[in-house]
């Protein structure tokens, strides 16, 4: 091999399935993956497939965003919309911690203390749509009912901080605010 060939490449495919949804006049949606039709089962509550059922959908087909889909809606209007949705990055698996002796000041010590958690509850979100947090602390997913919960260690608000946490849906655009207070 000189300094100008191209490497063989491994010969991996690369496996995007592919979701179309197509709405309907009534605001009903049919969809496919691969080419097979996707139906609401019997624990998805649903008779058809709407617009807030996209969450759901996606995260089937994306085996709950672990893997990259290709997803083309149809709307009634003839106009078509293709989206490349990347799965989650992965979380690296911890590192062993190495266990140095070190001697630790009263204040850090304090600085250590156990978390003392709140709970954050709102409704209205859309089943399975992604929730922010703001302080911006931490992100959640909404349950299938549409509800949202987020934990917060009281110890990461910072002095300045009003005490006033929201809850932002990035599909619904429903915000809820709630007092620390």
């Amino acid at each position: 091999m000189n300094k100008h060939s191209v490497p063989e490449s491994d010969s991996s495919p690369v496996d995007l399935p592919l979701v179309v949804l197509t709405v309907s006049l009534d605001g009903t949606m049919t969809a496919t993956i691969d080419g097979v039709e996707y139906e609401p089962g019997p624990g998805e509550g649903e008779a058809a497939w709407t617009r807030a059922s996209f969450p759901q959908i996606i995260d089937h087909a994306s085996c709950d965003r672990t893997r990259a889909i290709r997803v083309e809606v149809h709307e009634v209007d003839g106009s078509t919309f293709t989206e490349v949705l990347a799965a989650r990055p992965r979380r690296p698996a911890p590192q062993p911690e190495v266990s140095e002796p070190v001697v630790e000041s009263r204040a850090a010590r304090r600085r250590r203390a156990e978390p003392v958690l709140v709970e954050i509850t709102g409704d209205g979100f859309v089943p399975g749509e992604d929730i922010s947090c703001a302080l911006i602390l931490t992100r959640t997913d909404a349950a299938p009912d549409g509800t949202a919960r987020a934990l917060l260690d009281t110890n990461q608000l910072t002095a300045g901080a009003d005490g006033t946490v929201l809850l932002v849906g990035h599909v619904s655009g429903r915000v809820v605010t709630r007092s620390l207070a």
